[in-house]
């Protein structure tokens, strides 16, 4: 009986001490896998629709001469390539492609020349983190908000060869193509300066850098990636400027940014140099329902701490029954040494 007392107190006050120690993770993990459940209600009024936008979503109505006023997004162009390697030809091939369907556009290459300028200008308390992220494309990441924050416009993916002017959606403060299976994609996104939602993206930066051990893309996803992207999405108290580019009902894949594919403004080259090998075992179960996916991400979590601490609280009975027993002995061998 006092052993079990014993482990039930060990219990309760490991549970304790873990939950203050690991309060904080704990927090931005729910954050983050509550994504696939609360998506679709906090995106539901967003989705860009010919009958509530009088949008063509095909594009097929709008010309290059096609001109939105007011215009909430300024007629600016940017590209992000960091690292040493110069773009791939087909990078710069797909990027010429843009400049010329935005002849009258203002536009910006950004590279490690002027980026760190930049970000030790406009957010010199950020400039430690940023260039100590470890993966390359968190940095590229955590500058599109940035620049999209200061300057507003439109920013692109590198493997994004234009087909069409972006001119239409700059009557949205902010646009983003909807991703597979929820969520937006920031391969694409226009905003007006000042967004508060962009704001957001960058002020919450160094709440979520955290490293994800021996999983890069989930290290990329959850801190700077789409996945974060999303997730500072829903918390927005008032989402209704934001719009997602997404399809009919009948396709509503139609401009989703996944592999080689062409939608009706983009022929997507399908880079994604750099994801890693951990990247293909989690995207295999980009089909597979994401809340059962997150739920059993949950249960295999809490069941490994279940262990740790029983694995402890046993440690910790065994060792109190040795003592119990050791100390019985050294009692009945205290008591023979009296009789003697």
């Amino acid at each position: 009986m006092a052993h079990a007392r014993v482990r039930l107190l060990l219990l309760v006050t490991l549970t304790f001490v873990l939950t203050g120690l690991f309060y904080p993770l704990l927090c931005k993990l729910y954050l983050l896998l509550r994504l696939p459940f609360v998506w679709k209600a906090s995106s539901v009024n967003a989705v860009i629709s010919s009958h509530h936008d009088n949008f063509d979503l095909t594009f097929s109505a709008y010309d290059s001469n096609y001109t939105v006023d007011p215009a909430l997004v300024p007629a600016i162009l940017h590209h992000v390539h960091l690292g040493p390697d110069p773009p791939r030809a087909e990078w710069l091939t797909a990027r010429d492609a843009c400049l010329r369907q935005h002849p009258t556009w203002e536009t910006y290459l950004w590279t490690d020349h002027n980026a760190s300028r930049f970000v030790q200008n406009h957010y010199p308390h950020y400039l430690t983190m940023w260039e100590s992220y470890p993966h390359l494309v968190q940095r590229v990441d955590a500058l599109r908000y940035m620049i999209l924050h200061v300057y507003g416009g439109a920013i692109l993916d590198f493997d994004l060869a234009c087909k069409r002017p972006l001119d239409p959606l700059r009557q949205f403060a902010f646009v983003a193509p909807a991703a597979n299976p929820v969520g937006i994609s920031i391969g694409m996104m226009l905003a007006s300066p000042n967004n508060p939602y962009v704001g957001d993206l960058v002020h919450n930066l160094p709440k979520f850098n955290r490293r994800w051990s021996l999983l890069p893309y989930i290290t990329v996803m959850f801190s700077t990636g789409c996945h974060y992207a999303s997730t500072i999405y829903t918390l927005q108290p008032n989402p209704s400027p934001l719009r997602i580019l997404s399809g009919p009902p009948s396709n509503p894949k139609l401009h989703m940014l996944n592999g080689y594919v062409d939608t009706p403004l983009f022929r997507h080259l399908g880079s994604s140099s750099w994801h890693q090998k951990d990247a293909r075992v989690i995207k295999a179960f980009a089909n597979v329902d994401q809340r059962l996916s997150f739920a059993a991400i949950l249960v295999v979590l809490g069941g490994i701490c279940w262990v740790s601490v029983m694995g402890v609280s046993r440690a910790r009975t065994r060792v109190c029954g040795r003592d119990a027993e050791l100390g019985g002995s050294m009692e009945e061998a205290s008591g023979e040494w009296k009789r003697v």
